[in-house]
C-alpha cells in the first residue's frame, strides 16, 4: 500500500497536465531507491517496505507488514530518546538523526533515520514515512579516525592530544575547588637498550604490559596516557587541599607505580625487568600554568630522578627549571652565534726549555653581539651535548688552517706548530679524515704544522677506527697530541698503538707539583712512559717558575701556561715569537 507516495508524486512532475500512471511509476522508482524505506499507518503499523529495507534489516516484507517498528529496537536508547523524537515529529512533522537498531540476526547496527509525517487535505496524519541508511561502515571509519586522533594504537591509552585536552578541562575547573591535582611523568630506564637488543616486538610487549600495570595501579578517575616511545603521563585529580598532604598522596601513588613496574616481565620467551623514573608536579587553583608548562615541570622532575640513580620519583624543583631554562636560552644563543660567526681564536704560546716559542694552542672564544665574552667552559660542554660541537669544530679547523697559511708567508711565524682541540664526536665522524685532508689542501699549508689534540675520551669507542684515522692523517704529516693524559680512561693498553707525537701533562698534576710528592711521581711516570714510546711531552698550566724548574728536572722540555702568556689574539701572539 502506498497512498502517501502516489499522493505526493505530482510534486515531481513538471507537466501541467500530469499523467497519473507516470506519477505512480515515478513514486515506485523513488520508493525502490538504495535507501531503506518503511511506511506505517497513522497508528504506527508497518504497511509497506522496500527491497533496501529488507537487505538492511534482514526481515522480509511479509515478516514486518502489520508489525510496529519496535520490532527493530536495539534496547540501547532510553525512553526519553523516543519521547524527544515524537515530540519533534508532532511539532515539525519530521525528525532526523542517528539511531541504533537491531537486524533479524540480532546484530545491533547504527543507521541514519528520517521520519516524516504525511497528512491529508484536512491536516490529519495518515501515514509516517521512514527513510533509513545503514551507516555501520562510515561510523566505524569515523570511530577509527577518532581513535587514531586521540588514542595510542599500541596501548589504547589516550595520546598527547587527548591528555592535553583533559588537562585543559581540569585546569579550567580547578578554580571551583581548593583540591590539589598532580601530573606524573614516567620514563622507563634503559628502554632503548632492551629495544635494540631484543627487538621492537619485545619492546612493544613491554610497553603494553606497562600500560596495563599503570591502569591497574591508579585510582578511579585518574588518567594515564602514552606520549610516545617509553614515556607515560598520569593525571591525578582530587587530592587533598593541603600541599604536604597532597604531596604525600602522590608519593604513595608513585610508590605503588614503582612496585608494579618493578615486577618481572614475561615478554614472549624473554624474562626481564624494567624500572621507571618518575617526575611529579603539583598544581592548585591559584594561577594554574599552561598544560605544556606542567608537562615540562614533570619532565624536569623525571630528569632529576634519572640523575639521582633511576628507579625513583622526584618532585619538580623550581631552581632546576631555572637552570634548564638558562641552558635552553644559551643553546639558542649558541646556534645564533654559529650562524652569525661570533667566534674568534685566541692563541696560547707553547715554549721549549729555552723559552723559545715552538707552537701555540688555538682556543676558541665566543664574543656576543654586545661585546661580552662567554667562557668556553660554559658553552663547550653544551655544544657537545647538543651536537653543535660538530659545526664549531669545523669552524675551528678551517680558521686554524687559514691562520697557518697566513703564518707560512711570515718567516718568524712559519716555524710554529698550531694545536687545535678535537672532540670525540667530531673525530668519530666517518668523514673526519677526509675533512682534515681537504682543509689542508684547500689552504695549501704544510700538514706538519697542524697538531690535533685528542682527549682520552676518543679512545672510549671505535678504537680500531680511531687508530686507522690517525694513521691516515699521520701519513700526510699531521701530528697528534693526547690531551689531559692520565685524568680519564686508562689508555695504556692502546698507547703503544696510537700514532701520537706528544703527551700533554694535565694542569691538575702541575698545579701542586712543587708541594705534592704524589703529583711529582705521576709526572715523572708520564715523562718516562713518553720517553720509552719516543713521544714528546708538554705540560700545561705552568704558572710559576718553581713549577717550570721542577718540570725540567723531571725531564719535561715543553711548557704552556700563564708563566709565559695567557691566550691572546693573533696580533698579540707575534710579540711572543722571536726569530
Amino acid at each position: 500500500m502506498s497512498p502517501p507516495l502516489s499522493a505526493y508524486a505530482p510534486a515531481y512532475v513538471a507537466d501541467p497536465d500530469p499523467d497519473p500512471d507516470a506519477a505512480l511509476r515515478l513514486a515506485a522508482t523513488v520508493f525502490e531507491a538504495a535507501q531503506g524505506m518503511m511506511v506505517t499507518d497513522a497508528h504506527g503499523r508497518i504497511v509497506q517496505v522496500n527491497r533496501a529495507f529488507v537487505r538492511i534489516t534482514g526481515y522480509s516484507s511479509e515478516e514486518v507488514v502489520g508489525q510496529t517498528p519496535r520490532l527493530l529496537s536495539s534496547g540501547r536508547h532510553v525512553p526519553d530518546f523516543y519521547t524527544v523524537m515524537w515530540t519533534a515529529i508532532a511539532r515539525d512533522g519530521i525528525w532526523e538523526g542517528e539511531i541504533w537498531n537491531r537486524r533479524k540476526n540480532g546484530e545491533v547496527y547504527p543507521e541514519h533515520l528520517s521520519i516524516t509525517a504525511v497528512r491529508d487535505n484536512g491536516g490529519e496524519i495518515t501515514n509516517y514515512v521512514a527513510a533509513l541508511t545503514d551507516i555501520t561502515l562510515s561510523k566505524a571509519a569515523n570511530d577509527e579516525i577518532r581513535s587514531l586522533a586521540f588514542y595510542d594504537p599500541l596501548t589504547r591509552l589516550p595520546n598527547r592530544r587527548l591528555l592535553l585536552d583533559r588537562l585543559r578541562q581540569v585546569l579550567a575547573a580547578s578554580g571551583q575547588h581548593d583540591h590539589y591535582c598532580a601530573l606524573m611523568f614516567i620514563d622507563l630506564d634503559n628502554f632503548k637498550i632492551l629495544n635494540d637488543t631484543l627487538g621492537h616486538n619485545v619492546g612493544d610487549l613491554l610497553l603494553s604490559q606497562v600500560a596495563e600495570r599503570l591502569q591497574s595501579s591508579l585510582r578511579k578517575g585518574d588518567t594515564v596516557a602514552r606520549l610516545g616511545g617509553d614515556e607515560f603521563v598520569v593525571l591525578v585529580e582530587g587530592l587533598s587541599s593541603g600541599a604536604l598532604e597532597a604531596a604525600a598522596e602522590v608519593e604513595s601513588l608513585g610508590a605503588k607505580i614503582l612496585a608494579a613496574l618493578n615486577r618481572p616481565y614475561e615478554l614472549g620467551t624473554h624474562h626481564c625487568r624494567s624500572t621507571p623514573s618518575i617526575g611529579a608536579t603539583l598544581f592548585h587553583n591559584g594561577e594554574p600554568p599552561l598544560p605544556d608548562d606542567l608537562l615540562k615541570q614533570a619532565d624536569i622532575a623525571m630528569y632529576q630522578a634519572k640523575q639521582a640513580g633511576r628507579n625513583g620519583m622526584r618532585f619538580f624543583d623550581r631552581q632546576m627549571q631555572d637552570r634548564i631554562s638558562e641552558r635552553a636560552q644559551m643553546e639558542n644563543d649558541l646556534r645564533h652565534a654559529i650562524e652569525r660567526d661570533q667566534f674568534v681564536l685566541h692563541y696560547q704560546v707553547q715554549v721549549d726549555q729555552h723559552g723559545k716559542a715552538r707552537g701555540a694552542e688555538a682556543l676558541i672564544r665566543w664574543i656576543r653581539g654586545d661585546g661580552t665574552t662567554v667562557s668556553p667552559a660554559s658553552f663547550i660542554p653544551l655544544a657537545e651535548e647538543t651536537g653543535l660541537i660538530l659545526s664549531i669544530g669545523r669552524w675551528v679547523l678551517e680558521t686554524a688552517c687559514a691562520q697557518l697559511a697566513a703564518w707560512q708567508t711570515a718567516p718568524r711565524m712559519a716555524q710554529l706548530v698550531l694545536a687545535i682541540n678535537v672532540s670525540a664526536q667530531q673525530f668519530h665522524q666517518p668523514d673526519f679524515g677526509a675533512e682534515v685532508r681537504a682543509a689542508v689542501e684547500r689552504h695549501g699549508i704544510d700538514p706538519r704544522s697542524l697538531k690535533l689534540e685528542l682527549t682520552e675520551g676518543v679512545l672510549l669507542d671505535k678504537i680500531e677506527e680511531t687508530i686507522a684515522c690517525m694513521q691516515e692523517l699521520k701519513a700526510i704529516g699531521v701530528r697528534f697530541s693526547l690531551d689531559d693524559f692520565g685524568t680519564g680512561y686508562s689508555s695504556l693498553q692502546y698507547l703503544k698503538r696510537l700514532p701520537l707525537s706528544q703527551l700533554k701533562i694535565d694542569q691538575s698534576f702541575v698545579r701542586d707539583l712543587a708541594s705534592d710528592s704524589n703529583d711529582q711521581v705521576i709526572v715523572r711516570t708520564i715523562i718516562a712512559m713518553a720517553r720509552s714510546l719516543q713521544l714528546d711531552v708538554i705540560a700545561e698550566g705552568v704558572e710559576t717558575m718553581a713549577q717550570r724548574v721542577l718540570l725540567e728536572e723531571l725531564g719535561c722540555r715543553r711548557y704552556q701556561g700563564y708563566l709565559y702568556s695567557r691566550p691572546v689574539p693573533e696580533a698579540a701572539l707575534g710579540a711572543l715569537v722571536t726569530e
